[in-house]
């Protein structure tokens, strides 16, 4: 397994120039060190915006993909003008407060909060991890990237063009990433969705077994040929 940290997040550089910021640079990282490495087919997978990467990824290169693994992607696709004053709000903190403060607001939004009741000692390694991060580069990360990439619903020819097996994780409590989720099951052919009851936005953080025990399980069957690829539902 590899893993790695995005630009702006260390020991990664943390590029001080707006510029330096965007999805289409992000994937572009890894697929330069993917080809650093040699690796020319491999799984792809994240949560949150790691899983809207990993998506982009196999969108991009599907050749180099194997299959995806995409948790709790699609935050902004829906209420986008509630999205966009929200996460406005959040770079500015960052940039004026820095994630020392910001992140006690952060950790606690209702999509945290599951983590929280079922794990608070996994919660409070989130919560002084998300305080460590270099506050600057998270504002231009949330301008650059979060703010800017495309919708899921924006993706929908995307989507259904993609021949990548691909499993969608999502929390039910997850409430900006459930319709997104959907949609993605609708309009990739050779997908497969899992809703993890009562949980939020950090499902590998708060259902650990359960999480690993579907990943496997979709590894295994892509690697045994026995994963199905179906035509995609209709809306």
């Amino acid at each position: 397994m590899i893993t790695y940290n995005y630009r702006g997040f260390p020991p990664s550089k943390v590029p001080e120039e707006a510029k330096a910021y965007s999805q289409d640079i992000f994937i572009e990282d890894l697929h330069q060190l993917l080809r650093f490495l040699g690796v020319n087919l491999s799984f792809i997978g994240g949560c949150s915006m790691g899983g809207s990467i990993a998506l982009q990824f196999g969108i991009t290169h599907p050749e180099m993909c194997k299959g995806l693994v995409i948790a709790g992607a699609g935050t902004g696709t829906t209420d986008r003008r509630n999205f966009e004053t929200k996460f406005a709000k959040v770079a500015s903190d960052l940039e004026t407060e820095g994630w020392k403060v910001v992140a006690n607001r952060y950790a606690r939004e209702p999509n945290r909060l599951p983590l929280l009741r079922k794990d608070p000692r996994s919660w409070q390694e989130f919560y002084e991890e998300l305080s460590g991060h270099a506050s600057q580069a998270s504002a231009r990360i949330i301008r650059g990237v979060i703010m800017k990439r495309p919708t899921i619903f924006a993706l929908e020819t995307e989507l259904e063009r993609l021949r990548v097996p691909t499993l969608i994780m999502v929390g039910d409590e997850d409430t900006f990433c459930i319709e997104p989720s959907v949609f993605m099951k609708r309009h990739i052919p050779g997908s497969g969705l899992v809703v993890f009851p009562q949980s939020g936005h950090a499902i590998n953080l708060e259902e650990p077994d359960a999480f690993n025990r579907v990943v496997l399980d979709f590894l295994t069957l892509v690697e045994a040929g026995k994963w199905a690829t179906r035509q995609t539902l209709s809306t």
